[in-house]
């Protein structure tokens, strides 16, 4: 299954939100994202059907193997980008916000060569 843009931001948010608490239920990532119940419920049964995520009987969401994977990359790529954009004079929230918009459509080659731009690896 081909993930869109927001399925790769529920997944990036998933694994922050499983980073900061013990669990993770729809209604965090409601909060988190600012989003609707509704939005976030579709969302949700999209990724668990898409093999992404699992949710328990008590509604806590948990990140399967390729949903970890993919979510991930994702919060890389926003990481990196947005340390590059602050490093040549970008404030942190609009370099954030800028990262979250490209972290979705950079190519593999163009994100790995700036990454190691950054890092020093060129």
């Amino acid at each position: 299954m081909q993930l869109q843009e927001s399925g790769e931001m529920y997944l990036e948010t998933i694994l922050i939100l499983s980073q900061k608490l013990d669990t993770v239920r729809s209604i965090d990532v409601v909060e988190y994202m600012n989003f609707s119940k509704p939005s976030v419920s579709r969302a949700v049964g999209l990724l668990k059907n898409g093999g992404f995520i699992n949710v328990d009987e008590h509604g806590f969401i948990t990140l399967t193997d390729v949903g970890r994977e993919v979510a991930e990359k994702i919060y890389e790529r926003h990481t990196v980008l947005t340390r590059l954009l602050v490093s040549i004079g970008v404030d942190e929230e609009t370099a954030a916000n800028d990262a979250c918009r490209v972290e979705h459509v950079i190519s593999d080659k163009t994100f790995n060569a700036i990454k190691a731009h950054t890092t020093g690896n060129a």
